[in-house]
């Protein structure tokens, strides 16, 4: 299975944010899909993607609902560091952000983590997060010893901690649902595997057991798609609605006319949030 596609030529950064609002103003997700506007309108790529990840709920973690925090991929022009992303999203993060809130930012360039020592060492403290309550000096090590830019917004600035989680568990591969890609969000009813691979970037889209649909499969997106990062690719996670006969399955697969009977069905909204 292919990994999450950047255009050639273009540097692979991943954008860390966390703690950017309050009980009445929007999520972190929602601002990250804003700040991607506003990174593309300064000239400085394109985004591939967003991801969600949970953190850990605890009494004792200050935190606006569900405490989760999220992950830019970012597919950079050449000249772009991480000095210019902060420059960028670290004064959009102090301008939009709720008051009171205490935004982090954490950018890593693509060969921060190629060596294996060093993205193990980001994956564990993400996990970290997942499951213990950390200290801001905690993640400010961590970002030093992996050689990430992680910076602090606003009040005490506690969301770097989140921020650098979401940057570590993107690292990972293995945990996190897409909140916006490229034409996610347009997909809805009825669908051909086919032509659902080629309308968003969707690497692959499977059950629980592993088995994919034939090209001309008839998917029902319903009107909640949501692909999770798997492998470091983006999988959309399926069920199957109803069996073919005996015959039909004996039989090569062809391509299906949309209105068809779906074979496949998206996993509900519940059960994906919950993985």
């Amino acid at each position: 299975m292919m990994a999450l596609q950047h255009p050639k030529g273009s540097t692979r950064i991943l954008i860390g944010i966390d703690d950017t609002d309050d009980s009445e103003s929007t999520g972190t997700g929602c601002l990250a899909q804003r700040l991607v506007g506003v990174l593309g309108e300064a000239g400085l790529g394109s985004a591939v993607g967003i991801t969600r990840h949970q953190l850990l709920i605890d009494p004792r973690i200050p935190y606006t609902s569900h405490n989760s925090s999220a992950c830019i991929a970012w597919a950079a022009e050449p000249e772009v560091d991480a000095r210019t992303i902060v420059e960028v999203a670290g004064q959009y993060l102090e301008v939009v952000s709720a008051t009171g809130s205490d935004p982090g930012l954490a950018v890593g360039v693509a060969p921060t983590w190629s060596d294996a020592w060093g993205r193990q060492e980001l994956v564990d403290f993400g996990y970290m997060a997942k499951n213990d309550v950390l200290d801001r000096s905690v993640a400010l090590t961590f970002a030093e010893s992996c050689d990430i830019t992680l910076s602090a917004h606003g009040d005490d600035g506690g969301g770097v901690i989140g921020a650098l989680a979401a940057l570590a568990l993107h690292v990972s591969g293995d945990d996190g649902r897409f909140v916006w890609m490229p034409g996610l969000r347009e997909l809805k009813g009825l669908i051909t595997y086919e032509e659902l691979r080629a309308r968003a970037p969707i690497n692959q889209a499977r059950d629980m057991s592993g088995r994919e649909p034939e090209p001309g499969d008839v998917i029902n997106l319903g009107d909640w798609v949501r692909s999770v990062l798997r492998q470091s690719a983006s999988v959309l996670l399926l069920k199957g609605v109803a069996s073919r006969t005996e015959e039909q399955a004996s039989e090569p697969a062809q391509r299906s006319d949309p209105d068809s009977p779906p074979t496949w069905a998206v996993l509900s909204r519940d059960v994906v949030q919950g993985l």
